[in-house]
């Protein structure tokens, strides 16, 4: 669980995820004007780090304690998303989680997150994403054995698992379960093992003017396969920062060319199949100081750091949100690094009646985070 979701991908969550839908379904659903109930959490957790890395076995010392508070805007089915998945929620968490470890200090994350609820909504799982601020990050001099985070600034993912009751009493319910906090940079910069917390969690909820929710709007809505698209041509361009595990290396800008053609099949899914070609400098500098260092690699430090790779993927849209996810294979591989097989997880964002987008996505190989990759293109 090296990496999860990307640096800033909260930025998607917190702004174009949430807006309204402009279309609504071919069955046309009451006209009314869109209410806007929400509730507040608080929760407490205790846990502990998990040994995914036996190099961070120095910094599990104690069990990390912290809270988190949620705002949740609750749906109803004004919009065609809401029904079709189920009414869920979304909304803003801040957590504070100290590690209890003197290298590894306290942690404050802002994530924006989604609810999916089952089982009668008394099953939530909640999934957050955003940005976290490290008290002691890395540092060659100061603080050297925090071989975790390698920057004060990191990406961060939750998922919660909770038994929930809401409204018992005037408005005021709880919630009791379990889950997961992660932290990382993505190899933003070195070095970066990263941390996964697994934590118990309870607490309080308050649906504010409970009295005033409206009913759930369960307008029945045309079959996900008409919302399917012949097949359509994708450009894009992608870019960021990364650096290789090599401390003090330096970061280096990397481009990706990506061609690819993708169709919808339904309201959900869109699946996806093109080319990749990698243009990253820090992997040009690694040849480079392998080339030198390790005389016994049998290196020129003139290797091709360029690759080639081919994918498959799948969309899952959220309205003119979607999350991507993609698996891909190099055919060009001059330089061996990690492995030829990569991933890459993110979501998108699109605009003008979905002919153009924004992406933001991990790069890497299994479990092993290369880099965050800030995207934009055209579709045809």
């Amino acid at each position: 669980m090296k990496y999860f979701f990307p640096l800033f991908i909260s930025l998607f969550l917190s702004f174009p995820l949430f807006s309204q839908e402009e279309d609504f379904s071919t069955v046309e659903a009451p006209q009314q004007e869109e209410l806007k109930p929400f509730s507040l959490e608080a929760d407490y957790f205790y846990g502990t780090i998990l040994e995914h890395n036996p190099d961070i076995s120095h910094l599990i010392t104690g069990h990390p304690t912290g809270f988190i508070l949620s705002y949740n805007r609750k749906t109803y089915g004004f919009n065609e998303w809401e029904r079709r998945y189920r009414f869920p929620d979304w909304g803003f968490t801040v957590a504070y989680q100290n590690m209890h470890n003197e290298f590894l200090g306290e942690n404050i994350g802002v994530y924006g997150h989604y609810n999916w609820y089952f089982y009668n909504r008394h099953l939530v799982i909640r999934l957050g994403q955003g940005i976290a601020y490290a008290e002691k990050p890395y540092d060659a001099e100061t603080n050297y054995q925090n071989n975790a985070y390698g920057s004060r600034f990191l990406s961060t993912t939750f998922l919660k698992m909770n038994y929930v009751r809401e409204n018992v009493w005037r408005g005021f319910g709880f919630h009791a379960g379990f889950g997961i906090i992660h932290y990382s940079n993505a190899n933003f910069r070195a070095p970066n093992n990263s941390t996964n917390t697994f934590a118990f969690n309870a607490g309080i909820s308050y649906q504010v003017d409970h009295e005033k929710f409206p009913e759930y709007n369960k307008t029945p809505d045309s079959l996900s396969s008409t919302h399917a698209e012949r097949v359509k041509y994708n450009f894009v361009f992608r870019a960021g920062l990364n650096e290789s595990d090599v401390i003090g290396q330096g970061q280096y800008p990397f481009y990706v060319a990506s061609v690819f053609a993708d169709k919808r099949i339904n309201y959900k899914s869109t699946l996806q199949a093109g080319v990749d070609v990698y243009f990253s400098n820090f992997l040009k500098e690694l040849i480079y100081y392998r080339s030198v260092a390790y005389s016994e690699l049998g290196l020129s430090g003139d290797e091709d750091y360029k690759r080639v790779g081919v994918f498959v993927g799948h969309e899952l849209r959220f309205n003119r949100v979607a999350f991507v996810s993609q698996l891909g294979y190099y055919v060009y591989y001059p330089f061996e690094f990690e492995n030829r097989v990569y991933n890459r997880l993110g979501l998108k964002r699109y605009f003008f009646n979905d002919q153009f987008f924004a992406a933001a996505t991990v790069h890497a190989h299994w479990a092993k985070a290369e880099a965050v990759e800030f995207s934009v293109g055209i579709r045809l």
